[in-house]
């Protein structure tokens, strides 16, 4: 399987540009996938130069670079620190973190995070995980439901998107992908339903990988990682987890707002680079349609006085 196979990288030469490699840097790459982004980092990289790859999706392993220069850590980037501890690389120069599913994941029907392809319901990102989609939309209980159709996905119609599923499986488990786009397929028609339907296997996606948790984590531990001077590059693909990097990189917090000491000065742990995210060029949307939502923000640690 070659890296396009397995995922097209979006925003590929304007993320490793953003690195700004140097042949002697620490590189960490959070999202290995197939192993596009890491392939050209090393190509940046010098003999002494290193790159921390991470992915907890163990088809990954397939497209694992043969080259010494390579760490790989078959884990959720969550756990960042903890390898940097283990290899005893703190001080890294620069992050890149492109979030979401790679294009593998989706085009694997058996994955289930396609709603195109029909598949059991799965969508974990670690196959060796217990929460499964088959729980969370045949075992949850309405309160949870609402929790992750409100918290998750951006939808006008929450208590019928519940109340659906909670009928139809009071008369059967929910068992497929298929079985679910059919009954949500009912709720909206017209040219919003691929767009209502995405949202609902979104929301499913972030709770049973918790996503969200996981991405807080991270950022909280990139301020730990890198280096003075060094550079955080993150390609988010919806509002939820642009919002938290948005407000990280600009306040150190999730809640976007600002901290000040007792002389009045900002309190935060990285400097943001570019005051509005970099998108996709309409040229690239062209060729890879899973470019158009993708934002990618760029922040740099304080360097030392």
């Amino acid at each position: 399987m070659t890296n396009n196979e397995y995922h097209i990288p979006v925003l590929f030469h304007e993320s490793l540009d953003a690195l700004q490699i140097e042949a002697d840097d620490i590189v960490i790459d959070v999202t290995y996938g197939g192993g596009g982004h890491s392939s050209e980092i090393l190509n940046r990289l010098g003999e002494d130069g290193i790159l921390l790859a991470f992915d907890q999706d163990d088809d990954a392993l397939a497209n694992k670079i043969d080259d010494e220069r390579l760490l790989f850590a078959n884990s959720n980037f969550r756990f960042m620190i903890n390898f940097v501890r283990y290899y005893d690389i703190m001080g890294v120069d620069s992050i890149l973190a492109d979030l979401g599913v790679s294009s593998h994941q989706f085009d694997a029907g058996d994955r289930g995070f396609s709603i195109r392809e029909e598949g059991v319901l799965d969508m974990r990102m670690n196959q060796n995980a217990s929460l499964t989609a088959h729980q969370v939309v045949n075992q949850y209980p309405d309160k949870e439901l609402y929790r992750v159709f409100n918290s998750y996905a951006d939808l006008n119609n929450v208590h019928k998107v519940v109340q659906t599923i909670l009928k139809a499986r009071r008369e059967k488990l929910i068992e497929t992908t298929k079985e679910l786009v059919d009954l949500m397929r009912e709720l909206v028609k017209g040219n919003k339903q691929t767009q209502f339907l995405a949202q609902v296997f979104q929301a499913i996606r972030i709770e049973v990988n918790d996503e969200m948790a996981a991405l807080m984590d991270f950022l909280e531990q990139s301020v730990q990682v890198l280096r003075p001077g060094g550079r955080l590059v993150v390609i988010a693909y919806h509002s939820i987890e642009d919002r938290l990097v948005k407000n990280f990189m600009r306040s150190g917090n999730f809640t976007g707002e600002l901290n000040k000491d007792g002389f009045g000065r900002v309190l935060k742990p990285l400097n943001v680079v570019n005051k509005k995210p970099i998108i996709p060029t309409d040229e690239e949307i062209v060729r890879n349609p899973r470019a158009r939502s993708a934002k990618m923000r760029i922040a740099e640690t304080e360097e030392e006085e």
